[in-house]
Parts: C-alpha cells; structure tokens; sequence
C-alpha cells in the first residue's frame, strides 16, 4: 500500500501542518458516520447530514481533506500526511532521469492509466458530449429501447420575452434530474418543452422596440406579426440555454401556445366550458391595470411592500330611519351622519350604499369638543383633519360602539354615546349621496365589515370592489364605474372629468368632500396594494363587460381533486386549497392584441353574443390550419359557419383575447392525451411556488371543468433563488447571477470562471428547493471543489482499472472481507441515492456523495488498496479482488449521479477500459443505456457481526494514526511504512479477531496493510519490559467500550526497493537481493493468476 503514500513532509506544499491534523480528524470521523452499525437499516436511510448541509447554502467541511495536484501519481489520488508514495515516486524519478536502480523494478509497477482528464475542461468537453447525445439521438434512443411504463413530467411553460435566470435553471434542471432518472430505471419518458407566446410582456417588448413614427403605422396585424417573430426568436435563444444546462427533451416538437393546433386546443377547451354553462359575460369589477389598459388575472398581481394609500373618514348625511324604527333615531335629526373610512376616496362618486354588520352593535355619538388644530402628526401617519370639525355646529355620528375610543383617539376630540343598537336596526335607513345628492340605503354587509378598523360602516360600491358587488347583487344596487380604460373619470362623474383616480383625480374627490363639510380626517395609510407585476404599476377595481369562468359551477370537484394529488411539499395542498375556495369567478377576458381571440360574435343591435358548438368547431377548424391570426384578417362572414352567413351583417367580431393563463391552463389538452403523444392525467408537475395561484390552478380548473379530473396525480413546488445572503437578485442591487456567466464564465475568467453546467446541476442537487435557496460566488467555488474531487475519485477508479476486464472478476465468496465490506457499503449507499431519487430529495443525494464517494472510500479504501493494486502483481488474486470491487464501485457511481451531473457520468462512460453489457447482451455504448444498478441481496447481506466488527477496525485506524503521528512528530518514523504497531485488547473476542488479522493468509486483511504500517502485532500481555522496548504507545476506547492499547516502534528489516515495506526478507534472495517476499515472488516467480500472493 505504501507505494504511494509518502510521509506528507515530503510534499509540504501539499498541507500545513495543522491541515494536516485537520486531514487525520476528518480521516477518522468520517468512517463513523457510515460504519458504525447500530442496525443494518441505519444505512438504509440517508441519516440527518446537518453537518454538511444547510438549506440553500453548502457547508463543506473537505475544503482542506483532500489534495488533487496536477502531477502524475496525485492526479489518481488524494494523499495523506501518515503515508508514503512509495514506488510511483520511486517511477517518477526514473522517468525523470534519476539513476537506472532507483527505478529498477518501475516496469512491474502497475500504475494507473486513463485518457479521462483530471480537468473537467468543461466548456469544451460539455459541448462535445451533448453533441455526442445529439448525433445518436441518445435521449430518443434509450426511451425507445426502454420496457417500463411510460412517465409523463408536464413542462410548464415559461414565458418567451426574455433571456432565462436562475429561477429557469433551478426549475428545467430539477426536472431534468428526474426525468433522467426515470430514464435509468427503464421508464419510457415523455417530456415535451413548451413556452408561452401570447401576451401583454411580449406586445411591450414589440412597441419598445418601435419608435413613435413606427408605431402611427402599426396595425393589429403588423403587431401580431412582429410579436409571434419576437416569441420564436426568444424561444430559439431560450432552447439553446436549456439544452446548455444539459436538458433533455423533444427539442424537435416542443409546444408553442402560438402553434395552431395548440390554439385549436385551447378554442375546445373554451367551448366545453361554456356548452357545460361555466363561461359567461357580466359587468362586475375586476382587476383593472390603467398602465396596460386590461383586465388581470390574480396570478398577475404584486403586492410590493410600501405601498401608502390616502385614506379618509367621511360622512353622509342621514335623511329617513327605517319605518319599522318606531322613531329611534328621530331626535338626531337633521344632525345625524354615517361615519365611513375608505382607502380608496375616488371611489366615493360611485357610492351606491352604506354597509353594516348586522350583529354588531353601533352606537350614535356626540362630537362635543372640538380640536384646535387641524392637522396633526402620528409617527410616519401624516394627518389632516377636515373643516367640519373646526364649525363648532351640533354633529352626530354612527359609528360601531368598539371603535368610539379608538376613533377619539385619533380624531382628537370627545365622543359621548347617545344611543346604542344593532346594525340589523339600521337597515334601510337613508342617507343623500355626498357628490350626486341622491338618496341612498343602508344595507346589511358580510363577515368582512369588522371592528379592526375604520368606522364599522364600509362605503359600497358595486361598481369597484368584490364584496361591493355581492352586496349590490343581493340589494339590486346600481353598478356604477365612471372610470374609463386609462384610469380616468369619465363624464359620468361629472366634476371630475378627465382626472386620473390614482393621482389629481383621488385628490379633488377629497377636496370636495372637505369643502362639503364632509371630511373629518384625511390621513396616509400604509397597506398591501395590488400592482400590476408586468408594469410595475398600481390597479384599481373597475367594473367592466368582460368573459368570466363560473369557478362556483365547479369548486367542490375541484377541491376534491387536489385532495387526490401527491402534493411536495405536504404544505403544497394547503396553499392551493386555500386559494382555490377563496377565489371568485375567473376573468379570463384581456383587451389585447396579442393572443387567442374569445371566439364570440355580437349582433350589432342587440349586444349578444353568438356562442355555441357550430361557431365553435368552425372558428376551431379554421384556428387549426390558420392560426389565431385568421380571427384579425378574415371577414365575419368567412369566420361564421354557413348556417349563419346569410346574417353576417348584423354581427361583428369580438376582440378581447384570453387571458394567458387560460393559454397555459390549456395545455394539458393540447399536448396530453393526444394518439402517440404523452398520456394524461401527467405524472408530474413542477414548478415555482407562486404556481399555485397561476399555472397549478388553471391547468386545474380547465380540466376539472372539462375533464371532470386533475391533469397531473403530483404536484412539485421549488423556491425563490436567492443571492448567497438570502436577498432576493436584483440589477439594481448588482447581485444578479446568471447561469449563462455561470456555465460559460465571465469577461474577468477570475473573477468569473466557466464552471461548466454540471457545477450549475451539482448546486441544484444540493438545495433543498422546497423553500427559497442561495447562490453566489463563494457557493459556487464549494460546489466546484466538491464536483473537482468527485471527478479526481473517478478518475483513479478508471486508472485503476486500465487492463480490467469481466473475466478477471473474482467470485464474491472467494473476496476478502475487507472487500466484502466494502460492496456491502456500496449497496447501501445505491439504496439510499435510489430512495432519495424516489422521493425527490437530491440534496441527500448530494451529501452521500460528498461523504461517502468523495471521503469515505478516498480515506480509507482506496488508501488501503493501491498497495495491492500498484505492487500486488498484475494477475495476482488480491489485485484482480479489488478490481473486482473498483468495477463495482465505477459502474455503480457513474449511473447513480448520471441524473444529476450527466456530462461527467457520460465522460466517464466513454472512457470505460472495458465493455459493459445489459441484460440483453448488448453493450450499453452510453452511461444511460446501462440502467440502474440491480439490486445485489448477498452484497446486502453481509453479516451483522462483521459489519460491527469493521466499525471497530475503522475506528481503531483512526486511533493508530494518532499514534503514529505522535511517533513522527518525535523523529522516531517519517513515513508509516517505517512503523510497526502493536495491539493488546482487553476484549478477548476483539483480540482474537485481530490475531486473526494479524497473520491473516489473505493480503489484504492483513492488519498491517490496513494501518499501512510495515508490521502489525497483538500482544497477549502489556508488561514493563515491553513498554520500555515501545517509545510509543497510547490506550484508547473503541465504540465506547473497547479498550486497546496501541504501541508503534521502528519497523524491524530492511526497506524493500519495490514497495517501500520493512522486512526481515529484505536480503533474502540472491537475484532480487532488494526486495522483500511478495515483490520477489511477483517480480521472479509470476504467481497463477487466482492464487493468493501473501508474503
């Protein structure tokens, strides 16, 4: 073993002495984690790994581990400061020009040989495999090839009006994990990429692009051309980006929402809704965004924080108390007001009634003293008071009785109560409309009039607020909106013609009131707002004709099906449950250009629309061969069916678009469910969290509504991207990242190197994405170092498996047990990736890898073994034995982290010495035709006993390398090879199983080899004599409970030339006079190839 494992201090450079420390801490607790046994099924489930992991961030704790230089012998393997490099240094020198002897038996040296890189070279090499994939059709191939059922992950369709960001990278690559996982464990999988085309973003970016003589001449035409030319061109740039991060797919027949046979689709969606009663068109107020001149969908909303509103406490002047009032407020006359409290007071022209809670109890109240001042300040809350608190006239109000304190608080004077009665009681009062004069009612309200509040009387208007239009339907109120599409009065608010309602318009409405007499207090309120999230600008609510889809006909099936979904996140459910019940009737209209048209005529007298299956399916048939665009260029008697044409005349065309989430909601008709296409309900859905009020939802309520079914059985939400401090990216704020700069570096290559995509997966790998993750430079060079000696790991697996081939396989019974145990780890450890693959849990994947394939079977077993692999005689037994082993391990490796880091798995594969067949007998030429690894049950059951008992080992390693360091600090040894250890046990089973091991026959179970030491040795008794005889020595628990003593003295003999071990046998044979036992016999005697080499 010692071959390669040279003292540390002969290669300072390597590590500072106290790396070194950090490197025999790391050595030893890193074998507990996975050996330690306490039951067998400890392994079988990936255990907390807290230590190397944190939500959103990697803690590597191997920064210093590890040592991969660029030299011959450490591009194989990482060193360690106990060993010696033995005869690769020895070979080096040779090759170097060193004298003839020193490198006399170099050629009998089996060193390892690979043309895989060292270095990823991964914008050169990612490349040429993705070409690779693409010349052979690999993707196609493999899933043709494939027995399994079929798999079905849905692509949501990310919007084409722009370059693609962290959130694109961490979403495409997650299902790319998948999807290439379920490709190895023998599923057909069908995943089509799709991208939405139609909309608002895509017209702006047209018109942005335009100067103002160019648009003058744009029709709707022109638009629609130069925007479907913009959203194929973006598409073209965004595929090119998705298959860079190693994305496969049907690239060939991705879906468009612009494509016309997926806006055929989405024209029969539309009709199945309505033929089944669920669409239809009503004036009610919707979302309305002044700065794009459309209705919004909820999904379209932002609430950005900071938001500060003008509120008001106003009054209207009660005129009649209900007959059925027997005179109760009769003594209040005429000085009697409702109090209301409005964030929005250009609303107050369309006021149609005042609202009460009908169990709340309300109080009339004397306003009978009267401020000083009339303006004050609270904190950040500037206040004006009105002029009606400053005449000193008789004043009562109505306001609910919990609220008096906290509204003579604020208003700064003193209320006395007169009257106390419940708001049923002020039902069909009376009260002159403060701008129209007309007289008004007060009606009874919901659950949403509350105390936590304004007044307890809530200003009603159908026409600009959602509970506004309930109650006016129950009342039968007028609906009044005098705002038009720009957000401007309209005549109909006479005075405030023209005015803007968020800004002069707003203003003068309060302006009035407060010259009316009718303002008691202005004030700035800071609250939740709705922004447009395309404009960045504010909404209003505004009652408009529009296209609606009746969510009511259809709630209850809906809620009984998300019930049904495998939803992951669990909390998944809750959030759309809880959107899904509260939301009300869909608007699904736009007043766009860009888009699918609502396929509705209207006469032209009348105003009704002509809707049913035969304008449907024709305007469908045309749409199918056409596109969309037929509807803007084609004549209303050509786009009638023939029944009709005869009365084209009296009809026009509409032209509102729908609503792109409606475009989106449709896709699971348009590309599941089709003859040979993927099948529907889809297995999976995956996308951001903010999905489960955008495409989650609409995808689910037009298949509910059609289908009577969910279009997908699970549901995968992912988080926000993050910069590495947990603050969200912004250009302003300069910490964007991009992964394109990621993949492909920056213009500063230092500051910004190219990292290649698999680094970009390796990260994604290592999220927990279910909640908001981080990324930035300091993540990214832990993510490079880890994937750098992960790539060093393989590459000494395939060096050392250079003249490997299946027939030099040793049979599992006639291992040793170290290499027993060793296949007993490796199929834990495919096990637990299988299950976390299973579960959609990469992140475990991503610390087993760290831990096991990068530190644990660096630190030991492969520590252990090149003394066999290097020295131990090209076709001796206990060479071909950890062959045997390292095929194992490459193979299972290589097709474990395929999914996540497919470019380095597929490297690896074409480097392959060797040739690997499937079950068929056909050679897997590419890492995904091999398959995930079979199941291996007699690996699995290797006995509870030994795996105990190799725990012990492990541990005691660790414990001797502590001794062995202390001897080397005191110039007793340099390299551990110059060291003989000595062992007493107090446990006699302990102590004669290391007896055991001590004289063990087999090579590689010799303890000594396992310490990489020169000599081992069990001591029956530890007495003075002994002690004086070992300058160093040590007693220690094992597991806790073991104790064992531990002395290390000089080695007895002589170095042997070849191997670098100590030995009596030095000296011993005449040819070879510089070489101990095994090497004379592998250098003389050339041993049978199945038979043991043991000195």
């Amino acid at each position: 073993m010692s071959l390669l494992r040279k003292s540390f201090a002969a290669n300072s450079s390597i590590f500072t002495p106290s790396e070194a420390a950090t490197v025999a801490m790391i050595h030893s607790a890193s074998h507990r984690v996975l050996l330690r046994r306490t039951s067998c099924s400890s392994l079988r489930t990936a255990t907390s790994v807290d230590l190397f992991y944190r939500r959103g961030s990697v803690l590597s704790l191997f920064n210093t581990v590890t040592h991969y230089s660029t030299s011959s012998s450490d591009d194989f393997f990482p060193s360690s400061k106990q060993r010696s490099r033995g005869p690769v240094m020895a070979a080096k020198k040779a090759s170097g020009g060193e004298k003839q002897e020193e490198g006399r038996y170099k050629h009998t040296v089996d060193l390892p040989k690979t043309t895989f890189g060292m270095r990823a070279n991964a914008l050169v090499r990612e490349p040429e495999i993705q070409k690779l994939w693409e010349d052979n059709q690999v993707f196609k191939r493999v899933v043709d090839k494939n027995e399994g059922e079929h798999f079905v992950l849905h692509d949501g369709p990310p919007y084409a009006n722009g370059e693609l960001h962290m959130g694109h990278a961490l979403n495409k690559i997650l299902k790319d994990v998948i999807n290439r996982y379920k490709i190895l464990q023998n599923y057909k999988v069908h995943y089509v990429p799709g991208w939405d085309c139609h909309g608002l973003p895509i017209e702006l970016k047209v018109l942005q692009s335009m100067d103002q003589e160019a648009r003058k001449d744009l029709t709707q035409s022109k638009l629609r051309a130069k925007a479907a030319k913009f959203a194929k061109a973006t598409v073209k740039t965004q595929m090119a980006s998705f298959k860079r991060f190693g994305v496969w797919g049907d690239w060939e027949r991705p879906y468009l929402t612009l494509d016309p046979e997926y806006e055929a689709a989405q024209i029969e969606v539309f009709g199945q809704m309505a033929f089944q009663g669920y669409i239809y068109r009503g004036r009610k107020p919707v979302h309305w965004s002044p700065s794009s001149r459309t209705a919004l969908a909820e999904a379209e909303l932002e609430y950005p924080e900071g938001h500060v509103s003008k509120s008001i406490y106003a009054i209207f002047r009660v005129v009649s108390a209900p007959p059925t009032s027997d005179g109760l407020l009769e003594e209040f006359f005429p000085d009697l007001c409702l109090a209301i409290w409005t964030t929005t007071p250009w609303t107050v022209p369309a006021n149609a009634a005042v609202a009460v809670n009908a169990k709340l109890q309300y109080a009339v109240i004397a306003v009978q003293s009267f401020p000083g001042d009339a303006s004050t300040s609270s904190g950040n809350k500037k206040q004006r008071l009105g002029h009606v608190l400053k005449e000193q006239k008789k004043l009562f109000l109505i306001v609910a009785s919990d609220l008096v304190p906290t509204l003579e608080a604020k208003w700064g004077v003193k209320l006395v109560v007169k009257k106390t009665l419940l708001g049923s009681d002020l039902e069909n009062c009376r009260y002159i409309h403060p701008i129209d004069k007309r007289e008004c009612p007060v009606v009874i309200g919901g659950d949403y009039i509350t105390t936590e509040s304004g007044t307890g009387l809530v200003h009603t208007a159908p026409g600009h607020g959602r509970e506004d239009y309930v109650t006016g339907l129950k009342y039968g109120l007028p609906i009044i909106s005098p705002v038009d599409d720009d957000g401007k009065f309209t005549e109909e608010a006479v005075q405030f013609s023209g005015l803007d309602v968020l800004g002069d318009g707003n203003i003068a409405v309060m302006k009035y009131l407060d010259e009316q007499m009718l303002l008691i207090m202005e004030e700035s309120y800071q609250h939740n707002y709705p922004y447009d999230w395309r404009t960045k600008k504010p909404t209003i609510f505004r009652a408009t004709e529009q296209w609606f889809a009746s969510v009511e006909g259809f709630r209850q099936s809906a809620m009984e099906a998300i019930s049904q979904v495998k939803w992951i996140p669990p909390q998944g459910e809750n959030r759309i449950t809880a959107m899904t019940s509260s939301r009300s009737d869909w608007c699904i209209s736009r007043q766009r250009t860009w888009g699918v048209p609502i396929p509705v005529f209207y006469h032209l007298k009348t105003k009704e629309p002509l809707l049913n299956e035969e304008t449907i399916d024709h305007i469908k048939s045309i749409i199918a061969l056409k596109g969309s665009d037929a509807w803007w260029y084609m004549k209303v008697e050509d786009l009638l069916p023939e029944k009709y044409r005869d009365q084209a005349s009296d009809y026009e065309k509409g032209m509102d678009t729908m609503d792109v989430w409606f475009d989106s909601g449709s896709s699971w008709a348009a590309v599941l469910g089709k003859s040979g296409g993927p099948k529907f309900p889809a297995d999976l859905y995956l996308e951001g969290t903010d999905q489960h009020r955008g495409w989650f939802q609409s995808s689910l309520l037009t298949s509910i509504a059609t289908k009577g079914k969910a279009p997908y059985t699970s549901v995968i939400t992912h988080g926000f991207v993050l910069d590495e401090k947990g603050c969200k990216m912004s250009k302003s704020l300069g910490n964007v990242v991009d992964p394109h700069t990621i993949i492909e570096g920056g213009r500063n290559s230092k500051e910004a190197p190219g990292y290649g995509a698999d680094v970009l997966r390796l990260w994604v790998s290592s999220v927990d994405y279910t909640g908001d993750v981080m990324i930035g430079t300091q993540v990214l060079r832990q993510i490079s170092d880890i994937y750098r000696k992960l790539r060093g790991t393989l590459r000494y697996l395939l060096g050392n498996l250079h003249d490997w081939e299946a027939g030099n396989a040793i049979s599992y019974n006639d291992l040793p047990m170290i290499d027993k145990h060793a296949l007993f780890q490796l199929e834990n450890v495919v096990n637990t990736i299988r299950e976390s693959y299973d579960n959609y849990q990469f992140f475990k994947i991503f610390q087993i890898i760290q831990r096991f394939v990068i530190v644990d079977l660096s630190n030991f077993y492969f520590d252990v073994a090149k003394d066999r692999l290097y020295v131990g005689g090209t076709t001796s037994h206990t060479r071909r034995s950890c062959q045997t082993v390292l095929a194992a391990h490459l193979l299972s490796i290589a097709r474990v982290i395929a999914p996540i880091l497919p470019h380095l798995a597929e490297d690896v594969w074409q480097n392959l010495p060797f040739q690997f067949t499937v079950q068929d007998g056909s050679a897997a030429k590419f890492v995904f035709e091999s398959k995930w690894p079979a199941p291996n049950e007699k690996w699995l059951a290797f006995p509870i006993e030994e795996i105990d008992f190799w725990g012990k080992i492990l541990e005691l390693r660790t414990e001797v390398n502590k001794v062995l360091e202390v001897a080397r600090t005191g110039k007793l040894i340099g390299s551990s090879l110059e060291a003989k250890v000595y062992l007493h046990a107090s446990d006699a089973s302990l102590a004669s199983r290391l007896h055991e091991m001590c004289t063990a026959s087999n090579d590689a179970d010799a303890l000594h080899r396992i310490f990489i030491t020169s000599q081992a040795e069990m001591l029956h008794h530890v007495e003075d004599e002994v002690l004086k005889a070992i300058p160093y020595s040590g007693e220690y628990l094992i597991q806790g409970s073991n104790r064992v003593w531990i002395g290390v003295s000089r080695a007895e003999g002589l170095k042997c030339e070849r191997c670098w071990n100590y030995t009596p046998q030095v000296g011993s044979f005449v040819e070879h006079p510089t070489l101990c036992g095994r090497c004379y016999q592998v250098v003389a005697v050339q041993p049978e190839p199945a038979v043991s080499a043991a000195c």
